[in-house]
């Protein structure tokens, strides 16, 4: 499979019996339907994310992009509970995409971001 962002190879890689993919280029992260949800509330799961947030932060900016499943292109979402993490949605549900640094910055929900989603808080 291609990485949607730097079209670099995406190796599968496994943690804790959730096997993901993972571009060996970019560090970007590649999550099947359900992986995701699985690999999240995995403790330490975080380590998967290898890539510099720096890396990231530049392929926010390379926005289209099409489901290295389907061809289709990505949809453009925010994380509900930290609204300044994006990343991009298969419209067929076959995936989500991370850039790297971001699945990490998900997994370490801080104080205020928690308290500001229990309550409907904004940035």
């Amino acid at each position: 499979m291609k990485c949607p962002k730097c079209n670099g190879y995406m190796k599968p890689i496994s943690y804790g019996g959730v096997e993901v993919n993972r571009c060996v280029k970019c560090f970007g992260l590649w999550f099947d339907d359900y992986e995701l949800d699985e690999i999240r509330k995995l403790k330490g799961s975080e380590v998967i994310d290898i890539g510099d947030t720096e890396v990231g932060s530049r392929q926010d900016f390379v926005r289209d992009i099409k489901c290295p499943q389907c061809g289709l292109p990505m949809l453009h979402r925010t994380d509900t509970r930290q609204t300044h993490i994006h990343f991009e949605e298969c419209p067929d549900g076959h995936g989500v995409y991370f850039d790297s640094g971001e699945f990490k910055d998900l997994k370490h929900l801080s104080v205020g971001e928690f308290f500001k989603s229990l309550f409907g808080g904004k940035d």
